[in-house]
């Protein structure tokens, strides 16, 4: 079985695929002061609690934004699963080609979701998280990275409005009745939903056009993250959400890179 790890600024999400099934997943807070016992028990405790035995895990693919968590996921595998994780880097081969000015910024979440995007719903394409930062990663018909756009994530944007404002608070992301609102909770809602709903929107228009510019096939916006839920219903601009699409990622990289 493979452990697929996705550690981002916020939460870690996990799964063990049984071949190229998904037979368990998980979804924990990031953490960065725990250390290595800490989050081996925790895992320990995941396992047990899907009936996996940790000797059933056989490799470990991980991607990690985090630097001072790198080494400890990297530790607790060798430690505790008796397996050297492969981290996804710069230098992993993928099954795309990597058209940027400086490959060795983009993170491995990137890297794995624009991997499994072209592979399992064909280009060109526009990948969109919506973690810590809404990312939109952008791969061509002929399967090249081609980069893309990085705005302020949804969480990060509300928590500075409450914290900044001091007759504001923070509220539920849900849909509120009406743009216009009538209180404070609805209003913030409308600006949030609606107003990131526009910045989705606009912004995969935008890049549909640069993508139209070498293709002229039907562009795939795939979504992912907790927060897709709430964007994907305002808009016909994404054509799927896949809330395991980074952990298909690093399923797909481990296979090219495990020889």
């Amino acid at each position: 079985m493979l452990l697929t790890i996705d550690v981002s600024n916020s939460t870690i999400k996990a799964g063990v695929f049984d071949g190229d099934q998904l037979v368990a997943f998980w979804q924990i807070a990031t953490e960065r002061r725990k250390a290595v016992d800490d989050y081996a028990m925790l895992f320990l405790n995941l396992f047990r609690s899907s009936n996996i035995k940790p000797k059933a895990i056989t490799g470990v693919s991980i991607s990690c934004v985090v630097p001072q968590l790198r080494s400890v996921f990297r530790q607790l595998c060798i430690r505790y699963l008796k397996v050297t994780p492969f981290l996804v880097g710069p230098d992993a081969k993928i099954a795309i080609r990597v058209d940027l000015d400086y490959p060795s910024e983009v993170g491995g979440d990137r890297i794995t979701n624009a991997s499994a995007t072209y592979a399992l719903y064909g280009g060109p394409a526009i990948a969109i998280a919506f973690g810590t930062a809404t990312v939109f990663d952008c791969i061509s018909e002929d399967g090249t990275y081609l980069g893309g756009a990085i705005a302020p994530g949804m969480i990060g944007a509300l928590e500075s409005l409450t914290e900044r404002a001091a007759q504001l608070f923070k509220v539920e992301l849900i849909r509120p009745p009406l743009a216009i609102a009538k209180n404070s909770m609805h209003a913030i809602q409308s600006g949030m939903i609606f107003g990131y709903t526009g910045l989705v929107e606009r912004l995969v228009q935008r890049l549909k056009a640069e993508l139209a510019t070498s293709s002229s096939k039907p562009v795939q916006v795939v979504a992912t993250g907790g927060l897709a839920d709430v964007i994907a219903p305002e808009t016909d601009e994404i054509t799927v959400v896949d809330h395991q699409l980074t952990l298909k990622g690093l399923r797909l990289v481990y296979d090219l890179n495990k020889d």
